[in-house]
């Protein structure tokens, strides 16, 4: 089972990378300082973020959401740790506060706060920010950001189960705007290979990097 386990990881590790490559040599420019790979932490499915991340890959990420939990800021600092040992990316959900205190890497925005991105760029340039979309509409209008994640792509659990999944063909029509689209929603091995031809620069899992590095 373990073997299986890596094996599950490798492969959902290469398929982003794959993604990744696959717009740049389109779009040309510089590689995206976003990771193609970010597992987001969800408090129900994820209570121990920081074993699933010790697993992953250097060069992959984490998008932390404490949703304002008094435990939050312990997470975010175990996931610091793990992160930075592992040459990993860390990013906060939202709360630049719970950010500066574990000295994490950026910032990720939920759509309502998209708004936010200027100024924040300029208080903190060095930040990496991201921010969700879960429309073409919304993802083309999106600025001062180093990525987009769009979602649900597939039908997806958790927050987006009852959702309407977008599919490949909006996908590509947001990523075909000015910042990098991440494909989130539902994203596993089984279908990460599908969205090659999207011009996506990535994905973003909460099951899916589960089953892949949560065993």
């Amino acid at each position: 089972m373990e073997d299986a386990s890596r094996s599950e990881g490798a492969r959902l590790w290469a398929g982003a990378q794959a993604l990744a490559r696959a717009r740049l040599a389109v779009r040309g420019g510089e590689p995206s300082r976003v990771p193609p790979l970010l597992f987001l932490t969800d408090p129900e499915r994820t209570p121990r973020p920081w074993e699933i991340a010790a697993r992953m890959p250097p060069g992959s990420g984490v998008i932390h959401r404490g949703f304002g939990r008094a435990e939050a800021l312990e997470e975010a600092r175990r996931l610091r740790a793990v992160t930075h040992e592992r040459g990993m990316t860390l990013l906060i959900g939202l709360d630049a506060d719970l950010a500066d205190a574990a000295q994490a890497d950026g910032l990720h925005l939920p759509e309502r706060s998209l708004g936010a991105a200027y100024a924040l760029s300029g208080k903190r340039p060095g930040w990496l920010l991201t921010g969700a979309a879960h429309s073409v509409e919304a993802a083309l209008a999106a600025t001062d950001l180093h990525a987009v994640l769009l979602s649900p792509i597939f039908p997806a659990g958790g927050a987006s189960a009852g959702k309407l999944a977008l599919g490949l063909d909006t996908l590509s029509a947001a990523a075909g705007g000015p910042t990098p689209v991440i494909a989130l929603g539902g994203v596993t091995t089984a279908n990460v290979g599908a969205l090659i031809e999207t011009g996506c620069a990535g994905v973003a899992s909460v099951g899916g990097v589960v089953d892949a590095f949560g065993r």
